[in-house]
Formats: structure tokens, sequence, C-alpha cells
């Protein structure tokens, strides 16, 4: 099972949360770090206000793009 932690980013759908999670490569020619940002759309039961960092996890699929869900 995956874990991901990252930010709500939009929490206007009803029991689903958007979060954006944000992971370093490094890069193959300069050796730096690069920023990758990735959005998923995550199961929630409660609220979750935008701004607050949670955790997802993977699950079966609830919909055509939600497969993931809160754990907090």
């Amino acid at each position: 099972m995956r874990t991901k932690t990252g930010v709500v980013v939009s929490a206007k759908m009803q029991k689903t949360v958007v979060v954006k999670t944000t992971e370093y490569h490094r890069h193959f020619k300069y050796a730096k770090d690069v920023p990758f940002s990735k959005k998923f759309h995550a199961h929630t039961e409660e609220p979750i206000a935008e701004g607050t960092t949670v955790t997802i996890k993977e699950t079966n699929p609830r919909s055509k793009t939600v497969c993931w869900e809160v754990v907090k």
C-alpha cells in the first residue's frame, strides 16, 4: 500500500479533496534537485480545509478519478 503526503488544494467537491504532492528528483546532467508536483483526488468523509497537510493512501477505485483515501 502506497502513501503520500501533500497539501489540500481544493475542497469544493462532496467527500473528495484534491491533494498536491511534491517530490524532488535528481537532474541527470546538472545534479540538482528538481521539484516534481502531481495532484491526486482523494476520498474523505469529514470536511477538510484548503491548505491542510494530509497523508493519503492508495485504495480500490471509488470512481473514475478517485483511488486514494485521506488517512490524516
